[in-house]
């Protein structure tokens, strides 16, 4: 970090004032992509969308690494360029790019709001380079990945470098996945196309100076904008690529520890999770499966056949009883491990100067690296991925991408140039997820990739990367930033970002309260995979009947509201908005909310994240909200002081929800929407309403691209103390039912009905109904095959 402050502070002086200012010379325009020659080189601006400009500097005699982030299914399109002799103008139907000539200097407005500007633009020297852009006086930013920092990082350097920090709590600058990307309260996001270690400086040695700096790489960088935040992220997803839609089994309870030692263990372990009832989809086998102790067996990657001796067969009765096996692998390849003469003689390993395979020892002994970026890596490491899958394995963990030890002087070969460790060592882990992604598609493209890793790059979610947030500390210190480092990742498209449940490193005794809080707050986080070092179980079953009773409601709970979170899945792979949604987007007031968010658009949560907690303080957003536990009903745009007991957590539902659930699983295998619950939480203020649900097989990976899923789409419209409830049914799949029985749960229904009709071809047919006047709900049932739609008189 000292090295980094001295470089940036150094160049702030001498080199940026001093050595680079590039002088226009000629343009012009080659396949709409506008091409300025300098005095210095070369820069080229590409229109990818109308709210997209990638900008490339490049410099004379300079080797260009590829493009990590931008997707490869985007195409640049038609600009207007405008010329005068002191500018050039380019022209979307969004944006103004107007670049100074004399010298070059290029600024950023949309529909005539400025944005941002370069205050010197790029500049180089023999050893780093980088950009320097001004800041609004007032203006916000929020990114840089993982970090601990608060969601506006102005005013801090951030070190990128993606590096472990295990047991980390309540600050941390740097971390396992950082991003070189901002996201502006000015309404655009600044992503610089560069993997290299670097650093950036967010007005940090200079209050209004935005600098970014690394130890070379790629010359480039992009601004996205957009009319609103969830509209900047649909385009940088646009950009970068969407998340693949994962298996629906990713939404359910896993069972994880470091580690399960045996066979029989993991089968014993599964078997209480059903004996126990509690619903069980995965199992996730740590470093055991493939050695008997942690140090000495990194790299053999094949089953410890005296510990595991039948691996087949156990994931065979897993799988029927609807629990999936995730395996854990990682890109270290021991000198003791059986594969390690078979990685040298294939050219698999990173190498030295002299061409050699780099060695080194760390914590787990002395070890080469996969060469990620090496075509006889990726099919070396390809081929152990190939029969894992083939045996029956479904789901993968990479560990440790980092990569964790990456030395110096190890050189990895990208597009068949020797390239520097630290030139790429910030998307290592991204090239590997692309590694594992693509050889899963070519040995069974319908299948849906379940990938869990901890470092990754821009557009890492393209290859259905599922990071977690790394080896947090077991603590309320640990719990406490979670919501916070879910959101700034979600931002930029890695929406399935989450904690080890429980938390990971340390803690010498359980701790009831905080343990039940964790997995309170999982219920509504991405991934619900409790995981910890064994010394304290991470599994709730093996705890005290009262955690188990009250952990329990919560993991069934999230079953039940399958269809709900499946189609917030759905709505991240089609637009790229996160499950955890940033307060900022509904005000940009919000943008400081670190610690309550949006579960998808209807839910308001607030994790407890202290001891001993008995109020808590939840600030509401505009419209109506009703406590989720109570019906309890909220004016918004103010805090409310809400009691609390370790039974609960805050939850809010807001007004004009739809919230479709099920009845509770043991798993997925046996999700069913042939029955549902439609929960609509009515209110005068809410004169319209409207929700979607979406459903398919769960499995097939080609539903969006061949339309191969159906929406339910649900309506309201309460006019006059009368309600009228509209379903309707769009879209087909192969399994998908017939007809659905829909029991509509009415929220905040004050008083009971004179009469429910369903309205078909203009008949009126009776509606019989229950109503509770201390909850204030009204219960009904109807049938829906293709339309149907209901009237309730007041």
């Amino acid at each position: 970090m000292r090295y980094l402050s001295l470089l940036i502070t150094f160049f702030a002086l001498f080199f940026v004032n001093s050595l680079f200012a590039q002088n226009y010379q000629s343009h012009y325009l080659e396949n709409n992509v506008l091409i300025i020659k300098t005095d210095e080189g070369v820069i080229k601006l590409t229109p990818y969308h109308k709210d997209i400009i990638a900008v490339d500097y490049q410099a004379s005699n300079y080797q260009q690494l590829p493009s990590y982030a931008i997707s490869k299914n985007v195409i640049n399109m038609p600009v207007k360029v405008e010329a005068s002799a002191k500018q050039l103008n380019l022209l979307t139907d969004n944006l103004t790019v107007k670049i100074s000539k004399h010298p070059i200097q290029i600024s950023y407005s949309r529909k005539g709001q400025s944005l941002i500007e370069e205050e010197q633009g790029f500049f180089a020297d023999e050893n780093v380079q980088g950009f320097r852009f001004r800041l609004s006086k007032d203006e916000k930013l929020a990114g840089g990945g993982e970090r601990v920092l608060g969601m506006d990082r102005r005013g801090h350097t951030l070190p990128l470098y993606n590096k472990a920090h295990y047991g980390y709590g309540t600050h941390s600058k740097q971390m396992y996945f950082g991003l070189p990307a901002l996201l502006s309260s000015k309404r655009y996001m600044l992503l610089f196309d560069n993997t290299a270690k670097g650093a950036l400086d967010i007005g940090d040695s200079e209050a209004d100076i935005l600098q970014f700096i690394a130890e070379g790489g790629r010359t480039s960088y992009i601004i996205v904008a957009g009319d609103s935040y969830p509209d900047i992220i649909k385009n940088y997803t646009y950009l970068t690529g969407r998340q693949p839609l994962p298996p629906r089994w990713a939404m359910g309870n896993f069972a994880s520890r470091f580690g399960y030692h045996s066979e029989s263990e993991a089968r014993q372990v599964v078997e209480q999770f059903i004996e126990k009832d509690f619903p069980l989809d995965a199992v996730v086998l740590d470093l055991y499966w493939f050695g008997k102790d942690i140090q000495g067996h990194m790299g053999n990657l094949d089953w410890d056949k005296s510990h595991f001796p039948t691996p087949l067969n156990m994931m065979s009765d897993f799988k029927k009883q609807g629990v999936n096996t995730v395996v854990i692998t990682e890109p270290f390849v021991l000198t003791t491990s059986n594969r390690w003469q078979s990685a040298v003689q294939e050219r698999a390993l990173a190498v030295d100067k002299q061409n050699e395979p780099k060695t080194f020892d760390f914590f787990f002994g002395n070890s080469g690296l996969i060469d990620v970026f090496n075509p006889k890596g990726q099919q070396w490491f390809a081929n152990i991925y190939r029969d894992l899958h083939k045996q029956g394995v479904n789901g993968w963990w990479g560990d440790l991408g980092e990569p964790e030890v990456h030395p110096e002087d190890a050189f990895h070969l990208v597009n068949g140039n020797r390239v520097s460790a630290n030139a790429v060592h910030n998307v290592f882990g991204h090239q590997w997820a692309e590694l594992v992604y693509n050889t899963q598609k070519q040995i069974d493209s319908n299948s849906r990739v379940f990938l869990l890793m901890r470092s990754g790059f821009l557009g890492s979610q393209r290859f259905g990367m599922m990071p977690w947030t790394g080896d947090v500390s077991r603590s309320w210190q640990g719990l406490k930033p979670q919501v916070e480092l879910s959101l700034q990742m979600g931002l930029f498209g890695l929406a399935y970002t989450h904690s080890d449940l429980g938390g990971f490193a340390g803690g010498e005794q359980f701790d009831a309260e905080l343990y039940t809080r964790w997995l309170q707050y999982g219920t509504f986080q991405p991934i619900y995979r409790p995981h910890a070092h064994e010394a304290i179980a991470p599994e709730p079953i093996f705890h005290d009947e009262d955690t188990q009773d009250i952990v329990r409601k919560f993991i069934k709970l999230r079953y039940q509201m399958l269809p709900y979170n499946y189609s917030l899945v759905y709505e991240n792979s089609l637009t790229g908005m996160p499950l955890m949604r940033p307060m900022l987007f509904d005000s940009g007031e919000w943008f400081d909310e670190k610690e309550q968010f949006f579960w998808g658009n209807s839910f308001l949560v607030k994790p407890i994240t202290d001891a001993g907690v008995k109020q808590v303080s939840v600030k509401l957003p505009q419209g109506v909200w009703f406590d989720f536990w109570n019906n309890t009903r909220y004016l918004g745009e103010q805090t409310v002081q809400l009691k609390t007991s370790l039974e609960t957590i805050p939850v809010l539902v807001k007004a004009g929800a739809f919230v479709p659930m099920i009845e509770p699983i043991q798993s997925t295998a046996q999700y069913q929407t042939d029955k549902l619950t439609i929960h609509y939480y009515a209110d005068q203020q809410v004169k319209r309403a409207s929700g979607v649900m979406y459903d398919d097989d769960g499995s097939s990976a080609d539903t969006i691209s061949k339309n191969n899923y159906q929406k339910l789409h649900f309506s309201a419209e309460q006019l006059d103390g009368n309600l009228s409830l509209s379903a309707k049914v769009s879209g087909k799949f192969k399994e998908a039912p017939k007809e659905r029985q829909l029991s509509f749960v009415i929220h905040n229904w004050l008083a009971a009905p004179s009469s429910i009709y369903l309205v078909d071809k203009k008949k009126k047919e009776p509606v019989v109904f229950s109503y509770d006047a201390g909850t204030k709900t009204l219960i009904f049932s109807a049938k829906l095959s293709e339309y149907l739609t209901m009237v309730i008189d007041d």
